[in-house]
């Protein structure tokens, strides 16, 4: 059996789609599983050992000649299953023209009406959440079961030795402050009162992609103690998930940091803005908390994902979270 996972969005939906990887082979060890993911992304799946190989797409760079270059490539492969993920029309194209003998996807995706497996994209309620990972199971459970499967990453042996050398040896959290919308990502202010009441004792790592640099620079900075290192820019993926695994707690925003902390089991504190835990996206770690505002807001959630500004001007969502929700070592 050959199975293909398409999955070209952002880096936390590439880790929320790993349980796809864990479960085919459980149910098929000897199946070859490939999957699709977009540039940039493709060194979170480094060394994995249930991946054949990681195809990827440029979707920035070029787009078109890009996904056309792949589904040539997809058809020469021959694939028994092709199984997306997302429900946007570009990955309906790559699964539409794949060739392969059948295709399960999402019933919101433009080009659902070819799949061989079409299933339903629900939503659940704060009383009855449906996490993203069950989502992404049930377009295997025809294939296998419905059980739940966790996701997972898996770094080398050199970048946990890296990450015990960077550590020293001493206890440390890590914090990943930043995130591509504006309304997840809590004000620098409050990231700055919590690595204030953190133990001197307590090293703090805080952590983000080379575009992060600055905004941890500048918590670094305000915060005024000599037991925090701004290490933005300067781990992979893979390194990052090591020095959390091994982390006293992991501090983030509802983003992608929070889903590379379950797929290691590392202790993980999730904070939600704009967003809401019911949308599926919560921490699913032995160890986990989840951080929001105490206040009931009529304009939260204010959408499904993040955006750009506050569309009400005050960012209650963020700014009423006390610093005193956050259990420290």
């Amino acid at each position: 059996m050959k199975f293909l996972i398409i999955q070209t969005a952002f880096i936390g939906d590439v880790v929320l789609a790993t349980p796809l990887v864990e479960k085919l082979h459980r149910f098929f060890p000897d199946a070859q599983i490939d999957f699709v993911l977009r540039k940039g992304n493709e060194k979170l799946l480094s060394g994995h050992p249930h991946i054949r190989q990681v195809l990827v797409w440029d979707k920035k760079g070029s787009k078109y000649r890009g996904m056309f270059g792949l589904i040539r490539q997809l058809r020469r492969e021959r694939y028994d299953w092709v199984i997306n993920c997302q429900r946007f029309a570009a990955s309906g194209l790559l699964t539409f023209f794949s060739g392969a003998k059948k295709t399960a996807g999402f019933d919101k995706n433009p080009f659902a009406f070819s799949y061989s497996t079409r299933v339903p994209h629900r939503f659940g309620t704060t009383d009855q959440p449906i996490h993203e990972v069950e989502r992404n199971l049930s377009l295997i459970e025809h294939l296998t079961d419905n059980s739940f499967e966790r996701p997972r990453l898996y770094p080398s042996e050199s970048d946990f030795e890296k990450m015990r050398h960077l550590a020293a040896g001493k206890k440390y959290v890590c914090i990943a402050p930043t995130s591509v919308w504006f309304t997840k990502q809590l004000p620098a202010h409050k990231w700055v009162e919590l690595v204030q009441r953190m133990p001197a004792n307590c090293g703090v790592f805080l952590l983000g992609g080379k575009d992060d640099v600055e905004a941890c620079e500048t918590i670094r900075s305000a915060a005024k103690q000599s037991n925090v290192r701004n290490v933005a820019g300067q781990l992979s993926f893979l390194e990052s998930a090591a020095l959390m695994q091994e982390a006293t707690m992991n501090y983030a925003n509802d983003s992608a940091p929070v889903h590379i902390a379950s797929a290691m089991n590392a202790p993980i504190t999730a904070v939600f803005c704009s967003t809401i835990p019911a949308f599926g996206f919560t921490p699913l770690s032995g160890r986990k908390f989840v951080v929001e505002t105490p206040q009931h807001l009529g304009c939260r959630p204010c959408g499904l994902h993040g955006r750009k500004s506050c569309p009400e001007g005050h960012f209650a969502c963020a700014e009423s979270i006390p610093a005193s929700s956050f259990d420290t070592p």
